[in-house]
């Protein structure tokens, strides 16, 4: 055996016997490779530009999609279409980036104990998305999603929108003073109910 395999050998042993030298070479090279398909895309239209049309949520439908976020909706329903006939077929377009600039975080995912969420908007009434999350068998009889009576009385609480919207407003989302400072009046009287369903309604709607 040469020198140069002698070498070869013992520094590809050295590496499978020390244990903190793996790991931080593994690091490097999970580092690595993730800044390799990660950085280019913050230099792509197509994820950093919003799509034509595209609006920041309202006080009330930013008020619902905090409520989606907490009651866990995320767990078995998905925002994402991805590009095949399938799916295509049965919810619509496929998801763009450019829905989603102004999410933070986003709801893509691919789990789907229910359907996708990702164009609902529009495709049924505020009476039926109402029936349906105060019991969702009385729409659809095998359903095993729960039910969210509580939501018709929770009221949102107007206080809380603007720091929300400022924040926003600090990582990019385009809202403007006034927008911020009618926020607490639009949410006003609103039930978490009423949100949540202005949320679902407006979801997908920008993309046809």
């Amino acid at each position: 055996m040469s020198n140069e395999q002698k070498k070869g050998g013992f520094s590809h042993d050295k590496i499978e016997t020390n244990n903190f030298l793996m790991i931080v070479l593994i690091l490097i090279t999970i580092a690595f490779g993730g800044l390799v398909e990660i950085v280019p895309l913050f230099f792509q239209k197509s994820t950093t530009e919003p799509i034509r049309g595209l609006k920041p949520y309202t006080a009330v439908q930013l008020a619902g999609r905090d409520v989606y976020i907490r009651e866990g909706c995320y767990n078995c329903h998905s925002q994402m279409i991805r590009p095949f006939h399938a799916e295509t077929l049965r919810y619509g377009h496929y998801s763009v980036a450019g829905e989603y600039v102004y999410d933070h975080p986003f709801q893509w995912g691919s789990k789907r104990t229910g359907p996708d969420l990702h164009r609902v908007g529009g495709k049924y009434s505020d009476d039926w998305h109402q029936i349906h999350l105060n019991n969702p068998r009385d729409l659809v009889p095998e359903s095993i999603m729960p039910a969210y009576p509580w939501l018709n009385t929770a009221q949102v609480n107007p206080s809380e929108m603007a720091p929300k919207m400022r924040a926003l407003r600090t990582v990019g989302v385009p809202y403007t003073d006034d927008e911020i400072a009618a926020a607490a009046e639009e949410v006003k009287g609103k039930t978490e109910m009423e949100a949540l369903i202005a949320y679902l309604q407006v979801l997908g709607t920008h993309l046809k």
